[in-house]
């Protein structure tokens, strides 16, 4: 599946977010190895914490089912603002991914490409955990 299709499945997903507080609709939407494309929307909740990321919900349901092994992802919000990835989710796909990894994300003319390692410089890894 090309960039496009997959940021346009993305935002598909915002029409799932739960977002009654902030009113800020994010959808995500995740490439595996194999083809197969799993999505997520926001999930607020009162206390904020707790609530979930469109980008954590696609790679929750991904590894549940068994996938450890993803392609690209794409994100977007109902706003279409260009926003990415935060720091968690950031380092949630670092667990699964390398430094070269794709994130798409809405640009004015069209996608923005992102690779995982600039987004997140000097991330935490397994290596440096197992030490």
């Amino acid at each position: 599946m090309d960039a496009t299709d997959l940021l346009e499945r993305a935002r598909d997903a915002t029409d799932s977010a739960y977002a009654p507080y902030s009113e800020y609709y994010v959808g995500a939407a995740l490439l595996t190895a194999d083809g197969t494309v799993y999505t997520g929307a926001n999930v607020e909740n009162a206390n904020y914490s707790n609530s979930l990321h469109a980008e954590e919900v696609a790679l929750g349901s991904a590894v549940r089912d068994g996938h450890t092994s993803f392609e690209r992802l794409a994100v977007s919000s109902a706003a279409r603002d260009g926003v990415t990835p935060c720091g968690m989710c950031r380092q949630s796909l670092a667990e699964f991914c390398e430094a070269g990894f794709e994130v798409v994300c809405e640009g004015e003319d069209g996608p923005v490409f992102h690779d995982l390692g600039r987004l997140l410089p000097e991330t935490i890894t397994r290596e440096m955990v197992d030490g």
